[in-house]
């Protein structure tokens, strides 16, 4: 047999460059978009910024009707360039708040926001009467805390961390302790949730109604508290219902965190892609103008090209053609999310005019089908896109959900159940809290036929506790 070329055609689907920066910008959330926007501009000089009097306005509505679907090739880009919106001793020197010798270091402005934990236990510690060796002592456990205010790591543990040159005794970390747990933040310092509920106790003027048995309960019973074993509980202490509930409504309003107030956390900042407004009983859709970055192509490079032709210009076209195309994509992407978000509105109308309870089931199917899309492009639209109403902000997967059967032969949203489930508890008698099947019996009552586990399941979810956690006196 004789070795022998051959040639035969086929066709294969491909993916330009140009589809999966379509594709890959669709499922960009807005933050990512505009760190992608900043990188081309860096890399790109035939891409720059619009100004702002050259906005182009998104309305619902009013999208492009040149506008495609992600998964479509965009065309070659030879149509106009366009625009888019778019220390003392060895052991440790104690930095104390206000000390001089860090005025040439950056610190936080305590005036312009709350200060950390450290920063305010510090500054009462700087103000405090207590002798610098002390001051030292507190400093060290006070850098020992956690976030919540705890010391976690035993004193003797911490003890064995000094040089013996020092001379620092257990008795001596006992002491410090004591002082820290004194600051005017009651329960810091504590190393277990008994003795920080008890500090902010010991607090508490003598002559706070319940204060005697509260403290029994939190030093010597806080498992059957948490239990809710009041049967229990009222024989253990000898006492009547009245009495335990003045105790415990008591150690409810204690703080079983009391540094977390101090944690600095940055807000999570959401920057919605669209805006629901009800305008004369309609609602309309509009993508947000601060969400969309305005580009375009720097008009004096493209002009040069065009004017000359010389080789040395070859790398300058193929980026010309690039920032046209990705300013192409971006606009496609905006146009997509805009008719998600209205054939979205549309389903999911009495949500927003009603409440959580009114609720649609809806999959990505039935949207992809209305706007004739693929349902892989729905699901990109809706991952990391927020819509703001006059409701809140929501992710567009928010009015997503599936439906259970009614006895009328209709379907009602896992979500309009929840809303019904956390208002049922919370109109209970908490002496008597509903159980699960109770809830499930209260629903099929309703229409809703949704099953125990179910019912256990959603309010797991809603982070509501089993009925026997809820019950009080």
């Amino acid at each position: 047999m004789k070795p022998a070329l051959q040639l035969r055609q086929s066709q294969q689907l491909v993916m330009t460059p140009q589809l999966q920066q379509s594709i890959r910008l669709l499922q960009l959330s807005t933050l990512e978009v505009n760190q992608e926007v900043a990188r081309l501009l860096d890399e790109n000089p035939l891409l720059e910024r619009a100004d702002e009097e050259a906005a182009l306005p998104y309305t619902a509505g009013s999208a492009p009707a040149s506008a495609t679907a992600a998964e479509s090739a965009p065309e070659s880009a030879s149509q106009d360039d366009g625009e888019l919106r778019q220390s003392g001793e060895d052991w440790g020197e104690p930095s104390f708040a206000g000390s001089q010798d860090d005025e040439d270091e950056p610190r936080n402005d305590m005036a312009a926001g709350t200060p950390s934990l450290r920063e305010h236990l510090l500054w009462q510690l700087n103000i405090s009467q207590f002798d610098e060796r002390d001051k030292k002592l507190v400093a060290l456990l006070v850098d020992a805390l956690d976030e919540n205010g705890y010391l976690a790591q035993p004193l003797e543990e911490i003890v064995e961390l000094f040089p013996a040159e020092l001379d620092i005794t257990l008795d001596d970390l006992e002491t410090a302790l004591a002082q820290l747990q004194h600051l005017d933040e009651p329960g810091i310092g504590a190393r277990s949730l008994s003795e920080c509920l008890a500090l902010q106790l010991k607090a508490l003027p003598e002559d706070t109604p319940g204060l005697d048995l509260a403290l029994r309960l939190v030093t010597q019973h806080l498992a059957l508290l948490g239990a809710h074993d009041f049967t229990k509980l009222k024989k253990l202490l000898r006492c009547d219902d009245d009495a335990l509930r003045v105790a415990q409504a008591l150690i409810v309003h204690l703080n079983p965190k009391p540094g977390e107030k101090y944690e600095s956390r940055a807000a999570d900042h959401v920057v919605p892609d669209v805006i629901v407004e009800q305008r004369r009983n309609a609602w309309h859709v509009r993508l947000n103008a601060e969400a969309m970055p305005r580009l375009r192509v720097n008009q004096m490079y493209a002009s040069i090209l065009q004017q000359r032709g010389e080789k040395d210009v070859q790398q300058l076209a193929t980026q010309l053609q690039e920032a046209r195309w990705f300013i192409k994509n971006l606009q496609q992407r905006f146009d997509t999310i805009l008719r998600v978000a209205q054939a979205i509105v549309e389903r999911q109308r009495p949500f927003l005019e009603l409440g959580e309870v009114a609720m649609r089931p809806l999959v990505l199917r039935e949207i992809a089908e209305q706007l004739g899309l693929h349902e892989s492009t729905i699901s990109r639209v809706t991952t990391q896109k927020f819509m703001r109403t006059p409701r809140g902000v929501y992710e567009f997967k928010f009015f997503f959900s599936s439906g259970l059967a009614t006895d009328t032969g209709g379907e009602c949203s896992s979500t309009a159940i929840r809303a019904v489930i956390r208002q049922l508890v919370g109109e209970e008698d908490a002496r008597h809290p509903l159980s699960d099947s109770r809830i499930s019996e209260i629903l099929a009552q309703q229409g809703i036929i949704v099953a125990r586990r179910t019912v256990a399941k959603y309010r797991d979810l809603l982070q509501i506790l089993p009925a026997n956690l809820r019950k009080s006196l």
